[in-house]
């Protein structure tokens, strides 16, 4: 068996296996209708009766031999002939049916037995005896009509051709029909056939997003990360905090852990969160990335820069009158608008005011100085972005980014919708770091071993050094100043850190 042979039948066997439940809803739908059909039908029985057909006259072995070739020749015609009006009315009048010639014609059947002279006649009837009556006086009159028609020959005026009447129907004990289990077999063949076409079809024309493999079907971008979905993530977005052990916050973990690997081209780690359309968990990445970062004792920004329908200061609970809006318009001091969240060194620029002209503020030349000052004075910048396919917000910013990180809904993004996005960003030239799951079913295998994930173009984690734990006196320890290294953020006060950022901001 090939590689590919064996790609296909462990597709086949995941589709049955994701789509169990309605192939058995079909086959036993497919058994029901069988047995609802066997129990509505009425009982049938069948008799048959046998004629030979033999001819006369002729003593020589030669008369014989023709007679035979005759009588084989002619035995087919005698069988057609059963079921036309000439024999079946004659029938009718006897037993006096109800009924006309065409229709008894349906319950009469005649075959020539091959490579003999014998006409098997069958009569199917709900009633046993009135069909054993059908036969015989079927097979009777036949041989009655066929003395009539055929040609006389010889002196006597005799017909050529004789038929006898040579096994009698006898009243059939049991019913041929309906078959019980020919029937509910049939019908559990029929629902398996259509369960397993209808499963394998659906596969086949869903061309949702749902498992890393259909992500590699298309982009060549790392999978960085697979998000297990969260029933309450809508009552409880900050799961890394609400729940740390639950296996939600294991995988923004797990995606911290690769992103680290990603190469940046000796950038600061400055990602974009987006996504192909909206609700696709790009604003829950975001919030929980930035916690899992700070959790790791690195400082972050998260800034919300969905100046559109920003929600990250609804998500982290703080202030957002004045954000990125009023920053990027001079209407505020960037140390005025950053706040900072938690113990540890995470901080929020929130989006602010919504403005008129997102994209042109975005893209704008203050934005672009506004990222190298974040990208100087923290670890990890995130940004949290619109949707790619709307609106152009989240491409302009990413070309000022290390890169674009797109979030993809399992179950619900389609292939061409990721395929489109890529295709947005690449045209730019805006880097692209990497594919999150998102909303992954924490049952499927899907769920599990994203922490491994092989992370393409892997290169050394950033140069800068991790912040210590404090010392005995309770201040933050800091990391020796240098070219490669510069002073930890203290999160303890939140004024004294603005006022450390103040001149360098301004």
């Amino acid at each position: 068996m090939t590689g590919r042979a064996s790609v296909e039948l462990a597709d086949y066997v995941r589709v049955l296996r994701k789509r169990w439940v309605s192939i058995v809803a079909l086959v036993l739908l497919g058994v029901a209708i069988a047995a609802v059909v066997t129990m509505t039908q009425r009982p049938a029985y069948e008799a048959t009766s046998e004629v030979f057909v033999s001819t006369q006259g002729g003593d020589s072995s030669a008369d014989l031999q023709q007679g035979n070739n005759y009588t084989l020749q002619r035995v087919k015609t005698y069988a057609h002939l059963a079921t036309t009006e000439i024999v079946l009315r004659p029938v009718i009048e006897e037993l006096g049916l109800e009924t006309t010639p065409g229709q008894l014609a349906n319950q009469i059947s005649a075959t020539a037995v091959t490579d003999t002279t014998i006409v098997e006649v069958t009569a199917t009837d709900e009633n046993p005896e009135r069909a054993a009556a059908l036969s015989n006086a079927v097979a009777a009159t036949l041989a009655t009509v066929v003395q009539e028609i055929e040609p006389e020959v010889g002196e006597a005026g005799q017909s050529r051709v004789k038929l006898t009447l040579t096994q009698s129907a006898d009243v059939p004990q049991q019913a041929v029909s309906p078959r019980v289990p020919v029937n509910l077999g049939l019908g559990l063949l029929v629902g398996l056939a259509l369960g397993v076409g209808a499963a394998v079809l659906w596969e086949l024309l869903d061309t949702r997003v749902r498992t890393a493999r259909h992500v590699e079907e298309v982009t060549h971008h790392p999978l960085v990360g697979g998000i297990v979905a969260d029933p309450r993530a809508k009552a409880r977005p900050l799961i890394v905090q609400a729940d740390p052990l639950s296996p939600v916050a294991e995988s923004f973990r797990a995606l911290r852990t690769n992103l680290q690997f990603v190469e940046v081209d000796g950038r600061s780690r400055s990602f974009v969160i987006t996504s192909s359309v909206p609700s696709e968990g790009k604003s829950t990445t975001a919030v929980n990335l930035a916690l899992t970062l700070a959790d790791a004792g690195q400082t972050a920004i998260l800034v919300d820069a969905d100046l559109r329908r920003p929600k990250v200061a609804t998500y982290m609970g703080v202030e957002g009158g004045v954000g990125l809006t009023d920053v990027l318009i001079h209407r505020a001091e960037l140390a005025d608008a950053v706040q900072s969240w938690g113990n540890g060194g995470l901080y929020v620029l929130p989006a602010g005011q919504v403005p008129p002209n997102p994209s042109e503020l975005l893209g704008s030349k203050a934005m672009r100085q506004l990222v190298d000052t974040l990208e100087e004075e923290f670890d990890w910048v995130i940004f949290d972005a619109p949707p790619l396919l709307p609106v152009t917000d989240s491409v302009v910013l990413a070309k000022h980014l290390s890169g674009a990180i797109v979030a993809v809904a399992a179950g619900q993004t389609t292939r061409h919708q990721l395929e489109s996005s890529i295709a947005v960003l690449e045209n730019v030239g805006a880097p692209v770091a990497g594919i999150v799951l998102t909303m992954v079913p924490a049952k499927d295998d899907a769920a599990y071993g994203y922490g491994y994930l092989p992370v393409q173009n892997a290169a050394t984690p950033k140069r800068r050094a991790v912040r210590s734990q404090g010392s005995e006196s309770g201040q933050p320890s800091r990391s020796a100043e240098g070219p490669d290294h510069r002073p930890a953020h203290s999160a303890t006060d939140v004024r004294s850190e603005a006022a450390a950022h103040e001149a360098t901001i301004r």
